[in-house]
Order: C-alpha cells, then sequence, then structure tokens
C-alpha cells in the first residue's frame, strides 16, 4: 500500500527549471559544481489565519536557528529572509536521496493597513515561527449600542 503525497506544482516546476537549465548548460560545455543542484531557492509553507485581535502566520522553517531568520515589517510590507545550509556527507558517506530544500529564501506578504506593524511579536518553537500581527485598537470590530429616546 502506498502512502498520500501532497502535490506541490511550484516543487515541480522548480525540478522542470532545474532539469532544464542542466539540458542546457551540458549542451554549451558548462558544468556544474557537484552538489549545487541541491542548493538553491526555496519557499518555506505558511498558514495565515485572523483572529478577533490579530493575523497569525506560522512559517514552517525546519533545521533553520532563530538567528538565522530575518522578519521585517517596511511600509506596510512583511518580509521574512533566512537559508538553510547543506551539510555535505563526511568521508565515507554518501546520500542516496534528498529530498528537503536547502539554500536561501525570502517571503513577503503586505499587511492590511489595520495591523499595528509597532507591535509584531515572533516567536520560534519547534522549527515553526509564530508571528502575531496584532490589529490597532481602532480597526477592532465593535458593538454600537442604540439608544431609544421617547419623544
Amino acid at each position: 500500500m502506498t502512502g498520500i503525497i501532497r502535490w506541490d506544482p511550484f516543487r515541480e516546476m522548480a525540478g522542470l527549471q532545474e532539469r532544464m537549465s542542466r539540458l542546457f548548460e551540458e549542451a554549451s560545455g558548462r558544468r556544474r559544481a557537484s552538489d549545487d543542484f541541491i542548493t538553491g531557492s526555496w519557499i518555506p509553507s505558511v498558514d495565515v489565519r485572523e483572529t478577533k485581535d490579530s493575523l497569525e502566520i506560522s512559517v514552517e522553517v525546519p533545521g533553520i536557528e532563530p538567528k538565522d531568520v530575518e522578519v521585517s515589517v517596511e511600509n506596510g510590507i512583511l518580509t521574512l529572509k533566512g537559508s538553510r545550509s547543506f551539510e555535505k556527507a563526511a568521508e565515507g558517506e554518501t546520500y542516496h536521496r534528498v529530498e528537503r530544500s536547502y539554500g536561501a529564501f525570502e517571503r513577503s506578504f503586505t499587511l492590511p493597513t489595520n495591523i499595528d506593524s509597532e507591535r509584531v511579536s515572533a516567536v520560534y518553537r519547534h522549527g515553526v515561527l509564530n508571528l502575531t500581527l496584532p490589529k490597532r485598537e481602532e480597526a477592532k470590530p465593535r458593538s454600537i449600542s442604540i439608544k431609544i429616546e421617547d419623544k
């Protein structure tokens, strides 16, 4: 019985691009370093959810130290940058399969105007970076009571 494998069209396109690049490099006589096919850019998966008080973004970055991830907010754009290094096989070791992505990544998100960018916080736990982007007080929904006046 086989397991269910989640299809990622972007990974498929990246693989196709890599094969086409390799084909053109080989045709032109240029050769790449032995582990260049393993490194490159990749995109970590994210979940974005909204609560009454904030937006919450969870970013999968396993194998990356928190100090190697940069989070910034500028002009209403949240940017995440970092990289994951490939560990070369030690003497006498050989990799038979490499499926994890390595190299630099960068993701940007345009924030809604109701986010208070001064109060953004980030917590790293078990390979997941959790960002909390609080809403401004005036942007939170509020109930308005209706006064009844007698004439």
